[in-house]
């Protein structure tokens, strides 16, 4: 197997792939984040390829780079992370109550004996809020859990109490839709798992 690079820091995608058993090395993008669409598939595809671009390009030979970002869209709005936590407050108070969607798109480029091939995909999973009280939005804040993620809240820590349903792919909302990343892999003849 070639070396896969994860062009991300998160912790949340580094925990993923590790549970599934994927050897990676973790190298994370210093792009600058820009959207320049509106619609929110569109918009984490383009932020996954601007991540994958930027770390392909500072490698060499046999590689395959992963890059990876999620948005929560909300009453026509992409909520990205809260720039404060006046901003989290805002946006949960949003979110409470009611369906929203969380997108995350995923680029792989892979560079194998001079050729290279690309993929870039994104998922949909739809969750749903149960009502959350102005003490529960500014206590879980102040947790500090949501400040570095999208739409403020993380579906795997303190926020899985308010979470009601959702409709998708779970791992989506963590930030990596692993099943998807396995089966377009294998579309692309790339091996990411010995079993």
């Amino acid at each position: 197997m070639k070396q896969i690079i994860l062009a991300s820091a998160s912790p949340r995608r580094r925990e993923l792939l590790s549970q599934a058993g994927i050897p990676f090395v973790v190298k994370p993008s210093q792009a600058e984040e820009k959207i320049t669409v509106k619609e929110p598939g569109q918009a984490v595809e383009e932020l996954s390829l601007l991540k994958c671009r930027d770390i392909y390009a500072q490698t060499t030979g046999d590689v395959a780079v992963i890059g990876a970002d999620t948005v929560v869209a909300a009453e026509g709005r992409i909520l990205g992370k809260p720039a404060d936590k006046e901003e989290a407050v805002s946006m949960l108070t949003m979110l409470q109550g009611k369906q929203h969607e969380v997108y995350t798109g995923v680029t792989v480029m892979v560079r194998e004996e001079g050729k290279e091939n690309i993929r870039t995909f994104h998922e949909k999973t739809e969750v749903y809020f149960y009502p959350m009280t102005e003490e529960e939005i500014r206590g879980y804040v102040e947790t500090e859990e949501p400040m570095d993620k999208a739409g403020a809240y993380g579906i795997q820590g303190k926020s899985a109490v308010f979470i009601r349903e959702i409709r998708g792919d779970y791992n989506t909302v963590v930030g990596l839709p692993l099943a998807r990343l396995y089966q377009e892999c294998r579309k692309m003849g790339l091996e990411i798992k010995e079993w």
